[in-house]
C-alpha cells in the first residue's frame, strides 16, 4: 500500500507521469457498452489476481519499488466496496497448499537434474491452482482477474493455469457473466492468454501488467476517467492455430522453421484465425478514419488520413499503414506494418490529421541467393486501418524493375531445413484507388564496406597485456567462489547493481549497470561502512528468488550478495526505483512520445543514484507466446520493437552519462536451456524479423551498449560472432557503441548439453567488448587465448578503447 507522505519528489513526479497514461498501454477487447460505471458502487470481486496484482514479471525485470498497488487497494481508494472478502480466503489456503507441494516438487526434480535448486527454479512459476467455492457475493457489477507471471529463466506450456484457462476460471468467469448485467473479464497478464472458452464474454479488458500503479489504473478505466487505447502488438489466438514449432523445447536444438512467417505475417497469410489480430484493440467512444492520401517523394511514402471521433467520450485512436509486396523471386507474407500514429485525446466530435511517414527500403526483402536486399518490380499495396484485419486500401506503388536496395553479404550461417514458404498470391488493383510511379534510381542503395577502420587509442596501447585484458572483463574479485562467483561484485558501488566494468586498471573508470527493463533493480535500502556499501537483509533479492529459499538459506544468501545488518547508529539509505509498464504493455500503447517519458523517468533515477548502463529495453521478437521472458519484449513485428526501443533509448541518453543496452542481440526467443540452446535460423530471416529491430534502434538512437544473448546462432554463440557483430551490427547497422556478453556465468549450464557456454578469448576475437559478469576463470581465459593466438593483442586492444572511449564518455559527463 502506498504512502504519499514518506515519498521522495522525484517517486511523486514519476508514478502521477505514468498514471496519466497508463489506460493507453491496455487493451479493450470486448465490450457491450456496460462499462465504465457512473460512480464507484458495490463491486463483487473475483479472481486470484484481485488481491495477488502483479506489477511485472520476475527476474531481470523486477523492480524494487516502494510499493505497488492491488487492484483490491486501487478499487477501495477509488471508492468501492468489495464483496467476495470469503472466496479470497478460500483461495489463499487453496494456493498455500498447492505452493507448498510446488516447492517440494521444484526440489526433487532440481536433484534429479543435478542441478542447483535456486538455479533450477529460476523463472518456473506455478499454474494456477484448481479451487471449488462459491460464487455468492453481490454487487452492482462485477469482475474477474485472471493473473499470470513468467519470467526469466523458465517458459510458459500450454496448460491449464498457464497458458490455458483452468476449468475453475472457466467455469466461473461464464457464471459471472451470466449472473450480472455489468461484468468484466480483466486480464492481469504479461503474456497471450487461450481466451477460447470464454469468448463469449461480453466485455474483456487487457489490463497487462502496468507497473507500481496497476490497481489505480484499473479503477480509473471502470469509472471511466481513463479510456483504454491500447492495441495488440502480439496476435491472440487458440494455442493450436500458431504456427507449429515442434523443437521449442529440445535442450540443443531450436529450428526456425516458420521463416519470415511470424505473428500476423503467418496468420495472415495462411488464413488462420485469430481470437483478436494483431493492431487490435476498442475504445469506450468510436472512431471513423477519413479516406487517406499517399504521396511518394523519391524513397519516401508519406499517408495521412483525418481521424474523427463519432462517439460520445473522449479517446485516442492509432492509424496504422500496412504494405503488400510482389513476390517474383521470393515470396512475402500478405502484408508487413511499415508506420503507425496515434491522435491526441480526441473530444466528441473532434478530428485530428495524422501523418505516417518510411523509406521504402526499409521495407525490402532479403534475398540470400544474391546477398542483397531487394525490392522487387510489380505493384505494392499500401492499406490503412485500426488493425491488420481490418484496412482498407490507399494507393497502388508501381515499380517498374527489380531494385537492390543494398549490397551486403551472408554471414551468418547455413540451416539444415527449407523456411516454411507460402505460393505468391498476385496483389490486384483495387478500384478508384491510386496507381503511384515509383523511381527506381531513388530506390537503388549502395554496397557496405565492412573492412572499417578501428583506432587503438595511445594510452591503452601503452598498456600491458594483463590491463588491457582486465578492461575486457566485468569487475571480480579473484577469491571469489561458488555463488559469488556467479553474482560478480554487483553493488560494490551501487548497492544491488547488476554488475560493473572494470576498477583495478588506474585512469580508467568503471561503468555500474543495473538490471531492467521495467525499471531500475536495486536494493530498496542499504548502509556504508569502511568495508563499503551493503543491502540490507535481502533487499536487493528479486522477490521471486526470496520466496524459494527456507529461513537459514536466505541468510546464507545475504551474506553471499554483500548484504547485511547494519550496526546500531548506522544511517539506513533508500534507492527506490519506479516499476513502469511491461515492454509488451508499453508497446501496446503505440505512443512512442509516452515511451520516451518512460525512458526519462528511469534516466533520472540512473542520474540520481549513479548508474551509467540500463540493461535494457529488451525487444526480442515475440516468436512463440510459450517464451517466458516476452512480457519484457516489445511485440512480434520488428517495426514496432526498434521504434519502441528507439523511444527508450532517447528518453534515457538525453541524461547525462546515461545509457541504454539493448539486447538480447539475436535470436533468444525461449528460456529452456538459454545459456547453451543452438538457434538455426535462415539468413532471411534473421535480417527480415530478428534484427530488423536492432537495426532501426540503433539508426534511430545509437544506444550506447548492445547485450548479445546467450544461445548460439547457426552453431555459433552470438558473442563470438564476428558476422553479427562486426559485420552485420557495426558495418551494416553503423553501430558506435561497446558489445557485451549476457550474464555469463558458473553454474548456470545444464551439463546435459551438447553445447557449452561462451569463452572470453573468442567473444573478443569476434569484436565483442565486455564479458559479464567476469570471473578470473574468464580473464585467465582471455589471457590463455591471446598467447595461443585465439584472439590478437591488436583485437584486444581495439576492443579496450571502445571500453575506455565509453567508459569517459558516461563516467565524465
Amino acid at each position: 500500500m502506498k504512502n504519499t507522505t514518506a515519498m521522495a519528489d522525484y517517486e511523486l513526479r514519476h508514478i502521477e507521469a505514468l498514471r496519466k497514461n497508463l489506460a493507453g498501454c491496455t487493451v479493450l477487447l470486448k465490450k457491450d457498452g456496460s462499462f465504465p460505471l457512473e460512480s464507484p458502487c458495490t463491486l463483487a470481486a473475483y479472481g486470484s489476481g484481485v488481491r495477488r496484482t502483479i506489477k511485472g514479471g520476475t527476474g531481470s525485470g523486477e523492480v524494487n519499488s516502494r510499493y505497488s498497488v492491488s487492484i483490491e487497494e486501487g478499487l477501495q481508494d477509488a471508492g468501492f466496496t468489495l464483496t467476495g472478502a470469503d472466496w479470497h480466503t478460500g483461495y489463499e489456503q487453496v494456493r498455500k497448499n498447492a505452493h507448498k507441494a510446488f516447492l517440494a516438487q521444484l526440489k526433487k526434480d532440481a536433484k534429479a537434474a543435478k542441478l542447483n535448486y535456486i538455479i533450477y527454479g529460476m523463472g518456473k512459476v506455478m499454474p494456477e491452482p484448481e479451487y471449488d467455492l462459491p460464487l455468492d457475493a453481490e454487487g452492482d457489477a462485477a469482475i474477474y482477474v485472471v493473473s499470470r507471471i513468467s519470467g526469466e529463466g523458465n517458459d510458459r506450456a500450454p496448460l491449464k493455469g498457464d497458458i490455458r484457462l483452468t476449468d475453475s476460471e472457466v467455469r466461473d468467469i461464464l457464471a459471472l457473466d451470466k449472473k450480472f448485467s455489468r461484468f468484466m473479464l480483466v486480464l492481469n497478464v504479461g503474456g497471450v492468454v487461450d481466451l477460447s472458452p470464454v469468448m463469449s464474454v461480453r466485455n474483456i479488458l487487457l489490463l497487462s501488467q502496468l507497473g507500481v500503479e496497476t490497481g489505480s489504473a484499473l479503477a480509473d478505466i471502470l469509472l471511466g476517467k481513463a479510456n483504454p487505447s491500447g492495441k495488440l502488438t502480439t496476435t491472440w489466438a487458440a494455442f493450436e492455430n500458431y504456427p507449429a514449432m515442434p523443437d521449442f523445447e529440445d535442450m540443443n536444438e531450436t529450428r526456425y522453421r516458420e521463416g519470415i512467417y511470424v505473428g500476423y505475417r503467418y496468420f495472415d497469410t495462411f488464413g488462420k484465425k485469430a481470437l483478436f489480430p494483431f493492431g487490435y484493440g476498442l475504445s469506450y467512444t468510436e472512431f471513423r478514419l477519413g479516406s487517406p492520401e499517399v504521396e511518394v517523394n523519391g524513397a519516401q511514402v508519406t499517408v495521412r488520413t483525418t481521424v474523427e471521433n463519432i462517439g460520445t467520450v473522449a479517446g485516442r485512436q492509432v492509424a496504422q499503414v500496412y504494405l503488400s509486396k510482389p513476390a517474383v523471386k521470393l515470396d512475402e507474407p500478405k502484408q508487413e506494418l511499415c508506420a503507425f500514429a496515434k491522435t491526441r485525446e480526441l473530444a466528441p466530435g473532434e478530428t485530428q490529421t495524422l501523418t505516417c511517414s518510411f523509406a521504402l527500403p526499409e521495407m525490402a526483402a532479403y534475398d540470400a541467393g544474391t546477398a542483397a536486399y531487394l525490392l522487387e518490380a510489380g505493384d505494392y499495396l499500401v492499406r490503412v486501418g485500426v488493425s491488420s484485419a481490418e484496412t482498407v486500401p490507399a494507393a497502388v506503388l508501381h515499380l517498374e524493375k527489380t531494385v537492390t536496395t543494398l549490397q551486403v553479404k551472408n554471414v551468418l550461417g547455413s540451416t539444415d531445413f527449407t523456411d516454411l514458404a507460402h505460393p505468391a498470391a498476385p496483389i490486384r488493383r483495387p478500384e478508384n484507388v491510386p496507381v503511384l510511379e515509383l523511381d527506381a534510381a531513388a530506390l537503388s542503395g549502395a554496397v557496405v564496406a565492412y573492412d572499417r577502420p578501428e583506432e587503438i587509442l595511445p594510452e591503452v596501447d601503452a598498456l600491458s597485456k594483463e590491463d588491457a585484458a582486465l578492461l575486457l572483463i566485468g569487475d571480480f574479485d579473484p577469491n571469489a567462489k561458488g555463488f559469488a562467483s556467479m553474482i560478480g561484485t554487483a553493488g560494490r558501488h551501487v548497492c544491488g547493481a547488476a554488475g560493473e566494468s572494470c576498477d583495478r586498471v588506474k585512469d580508467f573508470p568503471p561503468m555500474i549497470m543495473a538490471d531492467g527493463p521495467a525499471g531500475l533493480r536495486l536494493a530498496k535500502e542499504y548502509f556504508e561502512d569502511a568495508k563499503g556499501k551493503h543491502a540490507v537483509g535481502n533487499a536487493s533479492m528479486p522477490d521471486s528468488i526470496t520466496e524459494m529459499l527456507s529461513g537459514p538459506m536466505k541468510w546464507v544468501m545475504s551474506l553471499i550478495g554483500g548484504s547485511g545488518k547494519p550496526k546500531r547508529g548506522c544511517e539506513i539509505k533508500t534507492q527506490y526505483c519506479t516499476a513502469i509498464p511491461i515492454g509488451t504493455a508499453l508497446a501496446q500503447s503505440f505512443d512512442t512520445e509516452f515511451v520516451q517519458q518512460c525512458g526519462d523517468i528511469v534516466g533520472e533515477e540512473m542520474e540520481r543514484f549513479g548508474v551509467h548502463l540500463w540493461l535494457a529495453p529488451a525487444l526480442n521478437i515475440h516468436r512463440s507466446i510459450r517464451c517466458g521472458r516476452n512480457f519484457e519484449y516489445y511485440s512480434e513485428d520488428p517495426l514496432v520493437s526498434g521504434k519502441m526501443a528507439a523511444a527508450m533509448t532517447r528518453g534515457v541518453q538525453a541524461h547525462k552519462g546515461c545509457g541504454t543496452t539493448i539486447k538480447h542481440y539475436a535470436a533468444n526467443n525461449k528460456e529452456y536451456n538459454r545459456t547453451r540452446n543452438n538457434s538455426i535460423v535462415s539468413e532471411r530471416a534473421m535480417r527480415e524479423i530478428y534484427l530488423k529491430g536492432f537495426g532501426i534502434c540503433v539508426r534511430e538512437s545509437q544506444p550506447k551498449a548492445v547485450m548479445t544473448s546467450y544461445n548460439l546462432l547457426n552453431g555459433t554463440h552470438t558473442a563470438e560472432h564476428r558476422g553479427l557483430i562486426m559485420d552485420i551490427l557495426r558495418a551494416e547497422f553503423g553501430y558506435e557503441g561497446i558489445v557485451m556478453t549476457d550474464w555469463v556465468t558458473p553454474m548456470t549450464g545444464d551439463a546435459r548439453s551438447a553445447h557449452r557456454d561462451s569463452q572470453a578469448q573468442y567473444v573478443a576475437a569476434a569484436g565483442g567488448d565486455l564479458f559479464m559478469p567476469g570471473n578470473k576463470g574468464d580473464y585467465d581465459n582471455l589471457l590463455q587465448g591471446i598467447d595461443s593466438g585465439a584472439v590478437t593483442l591488436e583485437q584486444v586492444k581495439i576492443n579496450a578503447s571502445r571500453m575506455a572511449r565509453m567508459a569517459r564518455t558516461l563516467t565524465q559527463a
